[in-house]
């Protein structure tokens, strides 16, 4: 019997993306506590920028962007959010999406699999994903539950299940 498999991977619909902020720049423009302050924000290059007067408002305008991406159904372990800096009379807080799974997230990823799952369960880096084989196919949702019940520090996914 051949080996079953799946990957993981840590991807992000750019349509999803792209929709939260429409939705989060619209109530910016709209919110009273956001009129005439300068307040916004806007995707610049594969950067998005928030711009505010104060550096709480900017936090806000973060909170605002960060609520839309959850009831998109986008994980806010794949926001890579920075710190609010000053930029002239406004501040400014760079956000972006990361996708893909570094090599240290792979390394303890993998290293999860080999010390709690099955024995008969093999993992390998490829690239940004990892793939996951085994004869047995209870065993590779055995290890798909594992990394559900873990609290990793990046959003992953289970495709190409064979």
């Amino acid at each position: 019997m051949a080996d079953s498999s799946f990957d993981i991977v840590s991807k992000v619909d750019p349509q999803e993306v792209a929709n939260a902020l429409n939705q989060a720049s619209k109530e910016v423009e709209q919110r009273y506590d956001f009129k005439g302050v300068g307040a916004s924000i806007e995707e610049s290059g594969d950067k998005i920028l928030i711009k505010a007067n104060s550096e709480e408002r900017a936090k806000a305008i973060l909170d605002v962007f960060q609520s839309k991406l959850v009831k998109r159904g986008i994980s806010l372990k794949s926001l890579d959010d920075g710190k609010p800096f000053a930029s002239g009379k406004e501040f400014r807080i760079e956000c972006k999406i990361k996708e893909g799974i570094s090599q240290e997230h792979a390394k303890k990823i993998n290293k999860i699999i080999r010390d709690e799952g099955p024995n008969s369960v093999k993992s390998q880096i490829q690239g940004d994903e990892l793939r996951v084989s085994s004869k047995s196919r209870d065993d590779l949702q055995e290890i798909q539950s594992l990394l559900k019940s873990k609290d990793l520090e990046v959003d992953v996914q289970f495709v190409n299940y064979r």
